[in-house]
């Protein structure tokens, strides 16, 4: 079982460090950029554009791992908080591993824009926009199972007291925190109150995956 905690948080920390490398090679949540400039960008440098994506399927693989190393460690306590999270971390991960299929035409899409003549590039260019849209759409989806999940988790933690209550408090706040400002993004486009979400998030998986891989 410590095996499995250990694990935790690996993954947690992990998870960070790829999608934080996964933006340093050029792969974004929001593609908020022209998407002429995005597949000027491409077609520059299109070995950064696959290492990205490859990466930040490393971090999806690892939310699975992350969820199964959990419910090892953890469900012991409450077997169907357990399988609750596993079902949205898991369902999370999976969507935005289907979606990179379709992220990845990118580079066909690319290819394409840059042979054409000018009369067929809009075509590309609406078919690029489709694919970006695709994925900021399913994106905003995954993550409010994302914050199911890690809202479940945050409540085992503080009803058997697993890590220090604060930190399964920081967890609740900053879940509900987090999936309503999703919501609101998907009603109005505003992302201010997710933005901040996230950033709770990230705090909390780094105080978490420390505690869980370095005090338990």
């Amino acid at each position: 079982m410590s095996i499995a905690i250990k694990l935790s948080g690996f993954f947690f920390l992990l998870i960070i460090v790829t999608n934080l490398a996964s933006d340093r090679f050029g792969y974004k949540t929001f593609d908020d950029v022209d998407v002429k400039t995005k597949l000027q960008t491409i077609k520059r440098n299109p070995k950064k554009f696959k290492i990205g994506v490859a990466i930040i399927i490393i971090e999806h693989l690892s939310i699975i791992s992350l969820s199964i190393s959990l419910f090892f460690a953890f469900s012991h306590y409450n077997v169907i908080l357990g399988i609750i999270w596993c079902i949205f971390r898991i369902g999370e991960a999976l969507i935005q591993i289907y979606d990179k299929q379709n992220y990845w035409g990118l580079l066909h899409i690319t290819k394409e824009y840059s042979d054409n003549n000018d009369d067929k590039k809009d075509t590309q260019i609406d078919l690029a926009r489709s694919i970006i849209q695709t994925k900021t759409s399913r994106f905003s989806f995954a993550q409010i199972l994302f914050s199911i999940g890690t809202f479940t988790y945050s409540i085992l933690f503080i009803l058997y007291g697993v890590v220090p209550i604060t930190i399964g408090w920081f967890g609740i706040i900053a879940s509900i925190l987090y999936g309503l400002g999703n919501v609101i993004f998907r009603i109005i486009s505003f992302k201010g109150l997710w933005s901040i979400g996230g950033l709770l998030i990230l705090l909390f998986e780094i105080i978490l995956g420390g505690w869980l891989l370095f005090f338990t």
